[in-house]
């Protein structure tokens, strides 16, 4: 069973030969191979090395054409500010509190900001690994997108103040996340991933989930089955136990859970499709690969009746991890 075999039948709750290991590692990849996160953020050439020297390195079972959360404002027109050793940041927001989404173009994926590149390393990756390991794109949802266009707290007043334009601006958000995602399976990803981490409870209730943020979900992952993802798989970390009852009706098979949620209420709430998770991820950095290997063969042992599981962190394994300690995790997966 190689590892996009493996993948599969998690997500069917099928048997696997174990566990898969699918450590959330985007600029760890870099820091491995020493290279700057600046460098790495904007070459989607070198990006796809480093994923592929740190698939080797580890062994686990997935890759990610994956930059970071700033790649669609910046293509929408966002300034970013970059730095060599650090995630990029919104310099100055393409939209004002007073401007209209109106005057916006959804970017096209193959000319706009550093999106041609992401697609240039998620087709070296397809190419380089064919059917053997899972290629995981990535976008950002269409709340994350919205705080990123507007600044988060410009958003959240704005939804309060005029929601008529506050939805517009979701619904710009979600033709974003569509092209750009479904560009990226035409490049070769099996699947994007829908990061949305503004999404959160930490940062909005549930009930503005459920009405505002749901049905852009919908229609995100309605237009990736349709242009063939293998399926759909659903990222938003923090204190997500009042909302992942959404996520079947928004049309995720997979749905990440951070460390916020106990496994077993995870399960609860979610019987029937995959989950990934939930490792603390500051466990990477703090922790010794002892701990890191006790902490994962529990949440292994937790879903060994079960199935349908990946092990995983609850968000982001950080840049600056020690890779002992994922390794740990890794190992853990094979038992050891």
């Amino acid at each position: 069973m190689n590892s996009l075999e493996r993948i599969k039948a998690a997500i069917s709750f099928a048997p696997v030969d174990r566990t898969p290991a699918v450590p959330q590692l985007f600029g760890h990849a870099a820091a491995l191979a020493s290279v700057a996160l600046g460098d790495y953020l904007r070459d989607g050439g070198l990006l796809a090395r480093c994923q592929i020297e740190a698939l080797e390195h580890y062994g686990h079972d997935v890759v990610f054409a994956f930059m970071d959360l700033c790649v669609e404002t910046e293509a929408v027109g966002s300034i970013l500010r970059y730095r060599d050793n650090q995630y990029p940041d919104v310099a100055s927001y393409v939209l004002a509190p007073s401007s209209s989404v109106s005057a916006l173009a959804v970017p096209d994926p193959t000319v706009a900001g550093r999106m041609p590149e992401l697609l240039r390393a998620a087709g070296i990756l397809r190419r380089e690994l064919d059917d053997t390991v899972l290629v995981a794109g990535c976008v950002a949802g269409p709340m994350t997108l919205t705080t990123q266009l507007l600044g988060i707290e410009t958003a959240l007043y704005l939804a309060a103040d005029d929601p008529v334009r506050f939805e517009k601006i979701l619904d710009f958000s979600a033709s974003v996340a569509i092209r750009y995602g479904t560009a990226q399976i035409e490049a070769g990803v099996h699947l994007p991933i829908v990061f949305d981490p503004s999404a959160s409870p930490a940062v909005v209730p549930p009930q503005f989930f459920r009405e505002l943020l749901l049905p852009r979900l919908q229609r995100v992952f309605a237009s990736f089955r349709q242009a063939g993802a293998l399926a759909n798989w659903l990222n938003i970390a923090g204190p997500t136990e009042t909302t992942l009852p959404y996520y079947p009706e928004a049309g995720a098979d997979i749905a990440n859970f951070d460390y916020y949620v106990e496994p077993q209420r995870a399960q609860q709430l979610l019987p029937h499709i995959c989950l990934d998770g939930n490792l603390k991820s500051l466990l990477f950095v703090e922790a010794s690969p002892d701990e890191v290997t006790a902490a994962a063969s529990r949440l292994v042992a937790a879903f060994a009746d079960r199935g349908g599981f990946l092990l995983s962190s609850g968000c982001e394994i950080p840049p600056e991890a020690k890779p002992e300690n994922i390794a740990a995790m890794v190992a853990a997966c094979r038992g050891g």
